[in-house]
């Protein structure tokens, strides 16, 4: 990253701002600016709408930090993370941001049908092969440098939506060593125990590293 006294400023991929914020809040404390792409006046384009079409959660990542970074000219930082199902052969997996049949309007509508969608999918299968896990993939692109690290937090599927925290899928999500899901969860263990939580502190050691470089 190019020298300056001001703070490095990042750009978070993202039009989501609870992914966002969530994103902020673990990589506080870092010497740098995580800016949302409001924040730099980018517009809404259609093309971002096709740039998850790929097959793993890693080329997602890319696909985005490499856009965001193209059209800001400022390093970016995307995330690409969903819900792998055991009993739907890991399904929704890259799928998970739409995975209902429906198109509802706005985020809120969308996270409540595909929960619905899922509950009903596994309205057949038993507590005990209910398994599942959250993924997440960061990919880091700036001046010619593309880094990517993943994470991975192990649960199962609850019956039906517990908890009003978090967002998405949390509520059915079991953390096992709590017995609860991260809708039920206090913030700050979600972020110290999440899919996104690993894969941000493995990623915290190369921002730190490119910031002592500055």
């Amino acid at each position: 990253m190019p020298a300056g006294s001001e703070r490095q400023r990042v750009l978070v991929a993202t039009r989501n701002h609870h992914k966002l914020n969530e994103i902020r809040g673990l990589l506080a404390g870092l010497d740098i600016e995580l800016i949302s792409p409001d924040d730099v006046a980018l517009a809404t384009d259609p093309a971002e709408d096709d740039l998850e079409v790929h097959s793993t959660f890693v080329e997602n990542a890319l696909a985005k930090a490499r856009y965001f970074h193209g059209r800001s000219g400022l390093p970016a930082l995307a995330d690409d993370s969903g819900l792998c199902v055991d009993a739907l052969d890991g399904r929704p997996g890259v799928h998970s941001r739409r995975f209902a049949p429906e198109e509802p309007n706005g985020q809120a509508e969308q996270d409540a049908a595909n929960n619905r969608h899922l509950l009903a999918l596994l309205s057949e299968t038993p507590a005990a092969d209910r398994g599942a896990s959250f993924r997440c993939a960061l990919a880091l692109v700036e001046y010619g440098r593309e880094l990517t690290v993943e994470g991975r937090v192990d649960g199962s599927i609850a019956e039906g939506e517990i908890g009003e925290g978090g967002f998405g899928y949390d509520p059915l999500f079991i953390v096992p060593e709590f017995g609860r899901t991260f809708g039920e969860l206090p913030e700050h263990v979600k972020a110290a125990r999440s899919h996104r939580a690993d894969a941000v502190r493995q990623l915290k050691d190369i921002l730190t590293d490119c910031i002592h470089n500055t």
